[in-house]
C-alpha cells in the first residue's frame, strides 16, 4: 500500500477504536465562545492582530521544497522536534476516504515526535477555488461548531484562517483547533490545519504559527 506517513495506519487503528466502542453520544451543538469576542460564523475579513508565538519554538529546518519529507505546492519552516512524511493516496478506494476531507485530499503529515505534545500538521490540497470556500467546506466536512473564519497572511501571501472546535469520539470532548488556507497561482488551494489530543497546547499552536508565518510560494 503506498502510503509512506503514518497517516493511513491511525485512521484505521481509530476507526477500529470507534467500532469497538459503539455509539457515540451526540455531542453538544452549542458552538463555543469566538476568539477576541466575535460571534460565531465568519468574521468580517480583518486580519488577524493576535500576536504570533513563533519565538516558542525554533526552525528545524524547511518543509516542501525540493529535497524535503514532501513535494508540496507551498514551503515552511517546520518547528524543532516535529517529524514529517509524504502520503500518498492508497490504491484500494475502499480507503481512498481516509486521506480526504471535503475538497481536500493530505499530501503530508508531520508529527510532533520528538515533543511531549501529540499533535499533527498536515497539508491538504484542492484542485480548485478560493481560500475561503475551500476551507469552510473542509472544516464543515469534520464534526466541528463555532467556525470563525479571518483573512490573514501567511508569509507574504493573503490567506485565511479557521478557529474552530471539533469533536474527538475517542475521547468524547471537544477540543479547539485550528487551520488556514491560501490560493497558488495555479489556482490549487492548499490547507495547513492541526490535529491531535493536544492542538491546543502553546508549543503546539506555536509550531503551526511558524508554518504560517515562514509560507512561501514557490
Amino acid at each position: 500500500m503506498p502510503v509512506r506517513a503514518p497517516f493511513l495506519r491511525t485512521a484505521l487503528l481509530a476507526a477500529a477504536l470507534l467500532t469497538a466502542c459503539g455509539t457515540t453520544p451526540e455531542p453538544d451543538a452549542t458552538p463555543s465562545a469566538a476568539p477576541s469576542g466575535k460571534a460565531a460564523g465568519e468574521s468580517a475579513g480583518k486580519p488577524s492582530a493576535e500576536p504570533s508565538r513563533e519565538a516558542a519554538v525554533k526552525a528545524a529546518g524547511p518543509l516542501g521544497g525540493p529535497g524535503t519529507a514532501c513535494a508540496l505546492p507551498v514551503s515552511f519552516s517546520l518547528a524543532e522536534g516535529w517529524e514529517a512524511d509524504a502520503v500518498e493516496k492508497p490504491e484500494d478506494p475502499a480507503l481512498a476516504s481516509l486521506v480526504t476531507q471535503g475538497p481536500a485530499t493530505v499530501l503530508c503529515e508531520a508529527k510532533s515526535e520528538g515533543t511531549p505534545d501529540i499533535a499533527f500538521l498536515r497539508v491538504w490540497t484542492a484542485p480548485k477555488g478560493s481560500a475561503r470556500s475551500v476551507l469552510k467546506a473542509f472544516v464543515e466536512a469534520d464534526e466541528s461548531k463555532g467556525i470563525v473564519l479571518t483573512d490573514v497572511k501567511a508569509g507574504a501571501v493573503p490567506a485565511v484562517e479557521a478557529r474552530y472546535s471539533v469533536y474527538s469520539k475517542l475521547t468524547e470532548e471537544w477540543r479547539q483547533t485550528r487551520s488556514f488556507a491560501v490560493r497558488t497561482d495555479g489556482g490549487a488551494v492548499v490547507v495547513v490545519g492541526l490535529a491531535g489530543l493536544d492542538s491546543g497546547e502553546d508549543a503546539v499552536t506555536a509550531a503551526y504559527e511558524l508554518a504560517r508565518s515562514t509560507l512561501r510560494l514557490p
